[in-house]
């Protein structure tokens, strides 16, 4: 079985706000998200890849 974050299990995690995530979202660098039942998730692999993503340096 899969582990996943809710948004907010996310958001504490990664210490960001959930302004700041829906932000990210909307530029398209938030981190993959998939939808179970009426709940929004974001799998630990895919949370993950966007912390290797973000960690980048901006020059690359």
């Amino acid at each position: 079985m899969t582990k996943a974050y809710t948004i907010n299990s996310f958001c504490e995690a990664y210490s960001i706000s959930r302004s700041l995530f829906y932000k990210l979202k909307e530029q398209g660098k938030a981190p993959n998200t998939f939808t179970l039942g009426k709940r929004v998730l974001i799998s630990i692999e895919s949370a993950q890849e966007w912390q290797k993503i973000m960690e980048k340096p901006l020059s690359e």
